[in-house]
């Protein structure tokens, strides 16, 4: 628009003056100097057609909580801490192009700019744990997702090999836990280094010869219940709604299963064995009336990687779990193909595996259920334990120490 208006001006500007110039009127060269300045206007509006356009080029490196000085944090338990940057290399430029070409009309040439960095960031001093949830900017990532190290700040520690490859040598940094980020794509952070923090995880000292987490030979993994909670490889399942993760809850970018042995090992490693909890569902408190059986969240449900199977059960023939305002009250019970994932895991850590079938009650007062403790009905979600015959011990009526009471326990355990 600029070039047509300022041709017009300079057209009339110029044939004020008349004459010529090399044969050249004054309007002719009037339009000329008007169409050349307002080209150029167009082209910083508009852009420049068929040249080369650059987005997302940063002319520097800004990196943040670098300090000389900085005192090094003592921490215990678990603590959220900031770190201090103690080395980074240089930045990657990577260069993407796209566009050009066209036969009539020439398409913009787009050059995009992407950058990348590696850094190590002190945390404090070692040796901890480990570290677990991670922060940029305030926003939770998933290590998963990230190419880093963790340093625990021991004596025997070795130098990062990726520092000593840039630098040529490197210190260990003995006694100061550290973590190596390697390739950080910067773009998601606006082309600059995020404020990192990491919740670290350190023991508690003690002047007493051991402390609980040496002494721990046995753990029970729990909550036991849940379609696919102990697998330790990814389930899927698919519905109306699409497709969603059943077993990764973890911002670890792991399975439940192998975030929990993770934890397992890192904080208690003097533990030897595992209860591997896996819950089926009481029907009654009436040992005679009770029927054990598994439950599912969702019948209807497919997951096609692990299908939900249980006793050779399939998913679309096994009863459903109560629910409440349209969610499971309980998990379901684990496939079994889900608890073989769990007891290989943990045979290939090193634990024993002790396999501890659980009852959880699947009852509700709406069932109208005669309670063998009282004159009343049973309540709500009862606990497995109030278990006895048809009516208590001490109760009336109540066939404790007879043949009715050994044939209700025998027909208990018959399911």
């Amino acid at each position: 628009m600029a070039t047509l208006v300022l041709s017009a001006v300079g057209a009339a500007v110029g044939s004020g003056f008349g004459g010529s110039v090399l044969g050249l009127s004054g309007m002719v060269i009037g339009r000329a100097v008007g169409a050349t300045v307002g080209r150029v206007i167009d082209q910083r509006l508009m852009g420049g057609g068929s040249q080369a356009v650059e987005t997302g080029r940063m002319d520097r490196l800004r990196l943040s909580g670098a300090s000389e000085g900085a005192p090094v944090p003592l921490v215990w338990g678990r603590v959220r801490v900031g770190g201090q940057v103690i080395w980074a290399s240089d930045f990657l430029e990577t260069v993407t192009t796209s566009g050009g070409g066209g036969k009539i009309v020439k398409k913009p040439k787009v050059s995009e700019f992407s950058y990348s960095i590696s850094l190590a960031i002190a945390l404090c001093e070692g040796p901890i744990l480990g570290i677990g949830r991670i922060w940029a900017d305030g926003q939770e990532l998933v290590a998963g997702d990230l190419n880093i190290r963790t340093y625990r700040g021991d004596a025997g520690q070795l130098p990062d090999p990726l520092i000593a490859a840039i630098e040529g040598h490197a210190p260990a940094y003995r006694g100061i836990a550290y973590v190596v980020i390697e390739d950080l794509p910067l773009g998601e952070f606006g082309n600059r280094v995020p404020q990192f923090s990491f919740e670290v995880m350190r023991a508690v000292t003690s002047d007493e010869p051991q402390v609980l987490s040496d002494i721990l030979r046995g753990v029970a993994l729990m909550p036991g219940s849940g379609d696919a909670a102990l697998a330790t490889a990814p389930v899927y399942s698919t519905d109306a709604s699409g497709e969603r993760a059943l077993n990764l809850n973890s911002a670890t970018g792991q399975t439940d299963m192998q975030a929990a042995l993770d934890a397992l090992g890192r904080e208690l490693p003097s533990v030897a064995s595992g209860l591997l909890i896996v819950s089926w569902f009481g029907s009654d408190l009436r040992a005679g009336n009770c029927l054990i059986e598994p439950k599912v969240e969702d019948a209807s449900r497919q997951t096609p990687a692990l299908p939900w199977s249980v006793a050779g059960r399939p998913a679309a023939t096994t009863p459903e779990v109560l629910k409440r305002d349209g969610r499971p009250v309980y998990g379901g019970t684990p496939s079994d193909a889900s608890v073989l994932q769990a007891i290989a895991a943990m045979k290939a850590r090193g634990l024993d595996v002790v396999y501890y079938p659980f009852i959880l009650m699947d009852v509700t007062a709406d069932h109208a259920l005669p309670d063998p403790w009282s004159d009343n009905v049973q309540p709500d979600l009862p606990w497995r334990g109030r278990i006895t015959t048809s009516k208590a011990a001490g109760q009336p009526a109540s066939p404790d120490g007879t043949a009715q009471a050994e044939a209700e326990v025998a027909a208990f355990f018959g399911t």
